[in-house]
């Protein structure tokens, strides 16, 4: 029964957006994808509670690279490009932005995590052009499978499955698997060992 309510509020919060989804798609054909994409999530990033969980994931599915129906995107989060994956039972807590980035199965995002396209999304090399002139180089960012990433942190760099980054920390170099990382640059304060391990 449950499953099915779901299923039809899932189907009720695509018919509601889909005339965004549509000036979506126009909007992507006058100023690129990503451009368009800013612009619809900051509308339904308003939406609050669980309905809006239901409308911003209807939009998602369709909009971004890939959009898992069992993700959750909550209030005020934004996302800044269409090939951003976000995988089954992830969560996105509220105010987030989302980048170029991969949130693989299971990962939880804190209240104010950005995720940019990488380090490198402006360019800075030279004292001749104001850095908004100067091309970047954007990058996916992927955050691996049960990962958890605290509050106000920029994630630049990949995350290992089943990691912790610790809230505020700013993660330039990649972490790899099973491990606890924080401070500013990121870096690993200890790996994660099973329960059984720290029991004996």
């Amino acid at each position: 029964m449950r499953e099915a309510v779901k299923g039809a509020a899932r189907a009720v919060a695509l018919v509601i957006v889909a005339p965004s989804l549509a000036s979506y798609a126009m909007r992507s054909r006058l100023m690129g994808r990503d451009r368009a994409l800013e612009g619809s999530t900051q509308f339904w990033a308003c939406a609050p509670g669980v309905i809006g969980q239901y409308l911003r994931r209807a939009f998602l599915m369709h909009a971004i690279a890939h959009c898992a129906p069992s993700a959750v995107i909550e209030f005020g989060t934004i996302f800044s490009s269409a090939s951003a994956r976000i995988d089954d039972r992830a969560y996105v807590g509220p105010r987030c932005h989302i980048g170029w980035a991969h949130l693989e199965r299971d990962v939880l995002l804190a209240a104010g995590v950005h995720v940019p396209s990488g380090a490198d999304t402006h360019g800075t090399a030279s004292l001749a052009l104001p850095i908004r002139d100067q091309p970047g180089a954007r990058r996916e960012v992927c955050v691996g499978a049960g990962s958890w990433i605290g509050s106000a942190a920029v994630v630049m760099a990949d995350v290992g499955s089943d990691s912790i980054v610790g809230a505020g920390a700013v993660v330039v170099q990649a972490l790899p698997d099973r491990v606890v990382a924080g401070g500013v640059p990121a870096r690993v304060i200890k790996p994660r060992e099973p329960a059984l391990k720290r029991a004996n």
